[in-house]
Formats: C-alpha cells, structure tokens, sequence
C-alpha cells in the first residue's frame, strides 16, 4: 500500500492519501482525544505525541501537529504506520454508534429566505467544498442573517486554524456567493 502525502496551505497540517476510500461520503473532524474514541485510527492518531487533530475526508485524512518544537520529520513515520495498520488490517473506521455532534444550522427558514439558503448551500456544495477539500479541508453551513446578509460558516480539517483561512473566506467564498447571491453581504467564521 502507497499513502501519498501532500502539503497544505496550513503549515501545521498534512493531507495523506491512502488510496482508497477513508470516508466514502461526508468529512468527520476529531479535535480531541476523546473525540477520537469514535474511531480507532483517529484514535491511533491522538496516540502519537504532538498529534492535536484528525480529520476524515472522502478520500484523504489530514492531521495537524501542535507548533513549536513538533517537526513533520519525525511525526510522518508513525502517522504514515498507522494508517497502514488501520486500512491493512480491515478494521472499522469508525465505531459502531459514533454519532458526530456538528454544529449545524437549526433554523427553519421560509419563503424567500429559504429560497436563498438553498442557494448558499448549493453553491457550497457543488463549487466551494471541492475546491477546499483539494486542500484537505472542508467548509460547512452554519446559518444565514437575512436581516444583514451575513453567511456563517465553519472550517473543518486543513482550513481550520489555516493562516490563509480568513483570506479564503474573504476573497474566495465571499466573492462568489455574493456574485451568486446578491442577497449574502458578508461571510464570517462560526464559533
């Protein structure tokens, strides 16, 4: 088996390629050691010192590393180990009623404003989130302020703490929901 690694527009974050499939569908973040008790290569992961978060995406996982004294040289080796032990041995990726608590959007919209919400979320889906995912990200929809046009969103994976997270924010998907949606005016980072 061949993981390929790649670097990401975050510093502290690489994306490893396994070959196949992690996730199939849907991304899944683990932030902390517990978090990670969902999985047991996420868990594997957190094991390793300096390992600070996981995150699955379809086809790629990426892993950030606490800064400072932490070097890539000598963190690689034995993230690239566990990930061949998990997709060599043919365990589960996720344990059995590993439920993921994500912040989603839990307004009801209507009418117009639904309308809009639609859009946001498919422009996100179909044009926004691979372009993302390509850097080991992924960007999720928190919620819409009709009342100032301000679109929520959370940053996931390699994009999560991300230096450039905020430019890509500005100038990436702020741009073109605007361009799409005259009715968004702002793109902010849910917290």
């Amino acid at each position: 088996m061949f993981i390929q690694t790649e670097t990401t527009p975050n510093p502290e974050v690489l994306k490893f390629l396994p070959g196949r499939d992690v996730l199939g569908e849907g991304t899944r973040e683990f932030k902390t050691a517990e978090d990670a008790a969902a999985s047991p290569l996420a868990e594997a992961l957190f094991d390793l010192p300096g390992v600070e978060r996981v995150f699955f995406g379809p086809d790629f996982l990426t892993v950030t590393k606490a800064g400072g004294d932490v070097d890539w040289r000598q963190l690689k080796a034995p993230i690239l180990a566990a990930i061949m032990e998990q997709f060599t041995s043919g365990a589960t990726l996720l344990r059995e009623g590993a439920a993921e608590a994500v912040s989603h959007d839990s307004d009801v919209y209507e009418g117009e404003t639904a309308q809009v919400v639609a859009e946001i979320k498919d422009l996100l889906d179909t044009r926004i989130r691979p372009a993302v995912a390509r850097d080991g990200g992924d960007i999720l929809f928190n919620r819409f302020d009709p009342a100032t046009g301000v679109v929520f969103l959370h940053m996931r994976g390699a994009c999560s703490g991300c230096p450039s997270s905020s430019a890509t924010l500005r100038s990436g998907v702020e741009n073109m929901l605007k361009h799409y949606v005259p009715e968004v005016t702002r793109v902010e980072a849910a917290v």
